[in-house]
């Protein structure tokens, strides 16, 4: 019986008591912030509302496949590195609307590359060398390059017979290369009514797009800012951020 109790086991026990509770109820509260979040926190991927498919340049294995089908998006899925892309297809199985091609998209059409794949599923793999990057992500790094020739997506939409009437939006993550990307797209950029890209404000590869590249060139094209995203911090002050631009003229 409690009165036979030491008072200091009863205090430990009390205390227990009041820290499980606690745990419980920041717990709770953790949920409901992150449900409100959802609810109406911003969303870097409210412009898919008003699309009606997505070239989506780096693919990778395809994680925004269930995003997408929630929207009944038509996808075009481009993706260069061959294991990566044999993961890609498999988990695309079942996804109607959905398509991948394996193809490095670039300004040039034919040209040889040396691609880095990195250590992380392929994820943060690049024709560029780390930089900073490494700062932000210290356990990344190349483990392997092979030669890739390129394809400016002009080229590859015409080839694949993508009409501009089913893709309306363009996603890149092409770590570091996606101002490359859209200059091989200048003659089909005006399909596009939103481009999402991620892009960093320092050089997290060597020589690598930032944010000031993407937005002026986007900008003299007749595109402006609509959301900008940060998800990632350099410690010396930089960021990686999600934007999306809209066309508008």
């Amino acid at each position: 019986m409690i009165e036979n109790c030491d008072d200091g086991v009863l205090n430990g026990v009390v205390l227990q008591r009041v820290i499980t509770r606690s745990a419980v109820l920041c717990c709770a509260a953790m949920k409901l912030l992150r449900r409100l979040r959802r609810l109406f926190g911003p969303d870097p991927n409210r412009f898919l509302r008003d699309v009606r498919g997505v070239v989506h340049v780096g693919a990778n294995i395809g994680q925004e496949r269930d995003l997408y089908r929630r929207y009944d998006l038509n996808v075009l899925w481009v993706e260069p590195i061959p294991d990566v892309f044999a993961t890609l297809k498999a988990n695309l199985v079942g996804f109607t609307q959905q398509r991948a091609i394996e193809a490095l998209v670039t300004d040039r059409d034919g040209a040889s590359y040396e691609f880095h794949v990195a250590n992380n599923r392929g994820e943060s793999s690049s024709i560029l060398a780390l930089k900073d990057h490494k700062d932000v992500w210290p356990n990344v790094e190349f483990t392997s390059t092979i030669t890739l020739r390129s394809v400016t997506l002009a080229t590859l939409l015409v080839r694949e017979g993508a009409a501009a009437s089913d893709y309306d939006a363009l996603v890149m993550d092409t770590q570091g290369s996606e101002l490359t990307v859209l200059r091989g797209a200048e003659p089909v950029l005006s399909q596009f009514k939103f481009i999402k890209t991620e892009v960093p404000d320092f050089e997290a590869y060597e020589g690598c797009a930032q944010l000031k590249d993407i937005d002026r060139f986007l900008t003299e094209r007749g595109f402006t800012e609509v959301s900008r995203h940060p998800f990632a911090q350099h410690p010396g002050g930089g960021r990686y951020y999600d934007v999306v631009y809209r066309r508008v003229s």
